[in-house]
């Protein structure tokens, strides 16, 4: 294990010293418990039923190294870009002409979102699928989350991501690949296009987040578009949105306005992390949900984590649409798109499929149909 200093690829192993997980143990012992008041257990945020019950699960249920043996079944890198340690799995394809597909997971995830797609994509034969279409798949935890680590600067932005996944895939020597993102992921895979046309051959996205202004996450439009001129399905989609902002994502507004803040309770207490972190992973289950947050309490990047919310607000809208082929999976019940303010944001759609079930994990919730769609889209590639 180590960082890499030279720009070279450094194989990875995980490898967790049982006292940090003796310590976390302890700590969610040692837990001091919020009162609730009568009342409070709906509407208030997460309750103190639920929480307890999970971390107690977390504490003396879950097992960290089956999940850590499962992470290491797949080759594991880190190379350092711009000054900051880059942790990556790189799954190549047995099929000699798989494209490269490069995969960027969010925020409160982690490469972990992608475990049940990786042998499907990569290696399609043994799954009972074509394998006239296959993938190298290189999966990266974004830098300042889980073992890419904190990083040492700020700035770290969908774009500048971009650009660092742009220099890993040509140190990998890709020269043509195609992007693909959930979450957070899904506002860089478009940014790779737009930073690398000429390499990248499409993209596949479970989000577009594309709103009537610059209101939570949305980038700075160049054409504000007449309201009026909403389709019903744009009207319902705006809609949800706004309850969704009234209602719950009040997380987003701290992480963009006071990371730094909030981070010193969540990389002090594990109870904190999992009551913050769970709450935007509540419909997975909790083996899955754990993992994730063990992850971020094991590699203290809870903090850096946050930080994108920030640096997407900091960096500068983009001048023009994307123009690289883009297809957009929609799992509800996952904010639903807007499709007139995609058309203004990204100028060549080709794809354009909503599921009837699923959800904002999809890789994790609806594996199959995530697959299949991001098998299609790539074909005609």
């Amino acid at each position: 294990m180590g960082v890499d200093h030279s720009g070279e690829l450094v194989p990875f192993t995980i490898s967790v010293p049982e006292s940090e997980l003796a310590d976390l143990r302890e700590r969610l012992a040692r837990a001091r418990w919020a009162p609730e008041p009568v009342g409070a257990a709906d509407g208030y945020g997460a309750s103190h039923a639920w929480v307890r019950e999970l971390a107690e699960y977390w504490r003396s249920g879950y097992d960290w190294r089956v999940w850590e043996d499962r992470l290491n079944r797949y080759p594991q890198f880190t190379t350092t870009i711009e000054a900051t340690n880059v942790h990556f799995l790189h799954v190549r394809s047995p099929e000699p002409h798989a494209l490269p597909l490069i995969l960027s997971h969010g925020w409160p995830g982690s490469v972990v979102e992608f475990l049940d797609v990786i042998g499907p994509l990569s290696d399609p034969r043994r799954h009972g699928l074509d394998p006239a279409v296959a993938f190298d798949l290189v999966i990266p935890s974004l830098p300042g989350f889980a073992w890419s680590g904190p990083t040492p600067e700020t700035g770290w932005g969908p774009r500048r991501i971009a650009g660092a996944w742009a220099a890993l895939m040509d140190r990998l020597g890709y020269r043509r690949y195609g992007a693909v993102g959930n979450d957070w992921g899904a506002h860089i895979a478009p940014e790779l296009g737009r930073i690398a046309p000429d390499a990248v051959v499409g993209v596949h996205v479970t989000q577009l987040f594309s709103f009537p202004d610059d209101e939570w996450l949305s980038y700075p439009p160049s054409i504000e578009p007449d309201l009026d001129k909403l389709t019903p399905d744009d009207r319902a989609a705006l809609e949800k949105l706004r309850h969704i902002q009234r209602n719950a994502g009040s997380y987003a507004h701290v992480h963009a306005q006071r990371p730094h803040t909030l981070g010193f309770a969540l990389t002090d207490s594990p109870v904190g992390l999992l009551a913050w972190n769970s709450q935007a992973m509540g419909d997975l289950d909790w083996e899955t949900l754990l993992t994730h947050v063990t992850i971020y309490w094991l590699t203290g990047t809870a903090t850096s984590a946050m930080r994108i919310y920030a640096e997407h607000g900091r960096q500068q809208g983009p001048a023009a649409p994307t123009v690289v082929p883009l297809a957009l999976a929609h799992f509800p019940p996952d904010i639903a798109p807007i499709r007139t303010c995609a058309e203004r944001d990204h100028a060549n759609i080709v794809s354009w499929n909503v599921y009837d079930r699923g959800g904002h994990y999809a890789a994790h919730q609806a594996p199959g149909s995530l697959v299949r769609d991001i098998r299609a889209f790539f074909q005609a590639r």
